[in-house]
């Protein structure tokens, strides 16, 4: 099987993400690589999600009885944008009538499950269909044959999308050649449900509040499973202030279960300096104390934990102390916050021998990332 990347949302007024979420995990026991993008998208948000992402499909639940015009449209951008190959599946319980569905399937929709459907193959079976829609190899663009870009973007993602795909997949990885121009590249890593994604949405924010003619790639890593080859890349839901012309990101996932950033790395970082971006934030999976991988490939290493880390000795335990120039206590209105702060300036200090220097002055920043102007986010 090939490696699948598959979008999954509800449509654009629609909270209902029961059935979708479902589909999603079984589609991840299958081995399939999910973007979640959660509930109530627009077509635009889903479609450019998919380019950046650069996915096989896309898996859409509409229950808003909008279903006709949505689904059409989303359709109509992805051939516009010359992205025809991109399957479309979707479903609506009996929102969508039989003849409504086969209408949708007559202009593109490649396939729209009915409840007699789920009758009939069951959630395996349909999610087996899908994966069969599903399993085909991306290829390298014709070079100057895409049609123009039918939303905006300062830098075209649709070549990046493509060459950090056939990257991962394996056929152009010696082909990537390192670049002379130095850029900041901040990585952001951390415990898993520490609010890594979030801290990284808000420095995005300001990035593009404080450089408004500057572009930003944003490279989110997550955890591929071993025991059966999926992963749930997730870090986009969270991600407000990337749906901007100067914004990219692409999610990727480790494919290994002893790494806590995707394979090749740093020709991932070179295709990004290459196509014209001004900065990249790698993020990583949540790691633990041991993991410090990141300092390899970035120049800017920091640090998201938050306030529950146990006694302070626990604090000489972590590598990314060591090695953090910010490091960032999330969820700093939990029981401990100060407390917490106090004590990885001592650590901090101790571990890169400032002695002499204020311990108030170490790069340690309580924030409340979820809150919007949140004082330590902008202190950071």
């Amino acid at each position: 099987m090939n490696n699948i990347r598959i979008l999954t949302s509800t449509s654009l007024f629609d909270g209902h993400d029961a059935s979708i979420n479902i589909m999603r995990r079984v589609l991840q026991e299958q081995g399939v690589e999910i973007i979640h993008f959660g509930h109530n998208r627009s077509a635009l948000e889903i479609v450019t999600a998919a380019i950046e992402e650069d996915v096989q499909g896309i898996a859409i639940t509409s229950y808003q009885g909008g279903h006709i015009e949505f689904f059409t449209y989303v359709r109509k951008l992805l051939n516009d944008a010359g992205y025809k190959h991109i399957i479309i599946v979707g479903g609506g319980g009996g929102t969508i009538l039989p003849k409504e569905a086969a209408a949708l399937e007559k202009i593109g929709i490649s396939k729209i499950f009915l409840p007699a459907d789920g009758l009939r193959l069951g959630i395996e079976g349909m999610i087996k269909e899908v994966v069969r829609f599903c399993n085909y190899e991306l290829k390298s663009f014709p070079k100057n044959k895409l049609p123009k870009l039918n939303f905006s973007k300062k830098i075209d993602p649709r070549y990046l999308s493509r060459a950090i795909t056939l990257l991962q997949n394996g056929p152009i990885k010696k082909g990537v050649k390192k670049s002379k121009k130095d850029i900041p590249v901040i990585g952001l890593t951390g415990t898993g449900g520490a609010g890594k994604s979030t801290v990284c949405d808000r420095i995005v924010q300001y990035f593009l509040l404080a450089n408004p003619q500057k572009t930003i790639a944003v490279i989110s890593v997550d955890p591929t499973k071993r025991k059966t080859g999926g992963a749930l890349l997730g870090d986009r839901i969270r991600m407000n202030a990337i749906d901007h012309p100067n914004v990219f990101m692409r999610s990727l996932a480790t494919r290994s279960d002893k790494n806590s950033i995707a394979n090749s790395m740093d020709a991932v970082i070179e295709l990004c300096i290459a196509a014209g971006f001004d900065s990249i934030i790698i993020e990583t999976a949540g790691v633990g104390q041991n993991d410090a991988t990141i300092i390899d490939f970035v120049s800017i290493p920091m640090y998201v934990m938050t306030p529950e880390f146990g006694a302070p000795t626990q604090l000489e335990k972590i590598n990314m102390i060591d090695y953090a120039k910010i490091i960032a206590i999330n969820k700093f209105d939990r029981t401990g916050g100060l407390d917490a702060v106090r004590d990885v300036r001592k650590q901090f200090r101790r571990s890169h021998h400032q002695w002499s220097d204020e311990i108030n002055s170490m790069p340690i920043f309580g924030t409340i990332a979820s809150h919007f102007n949140d004082p330590g986010m902008q202190a950071m």
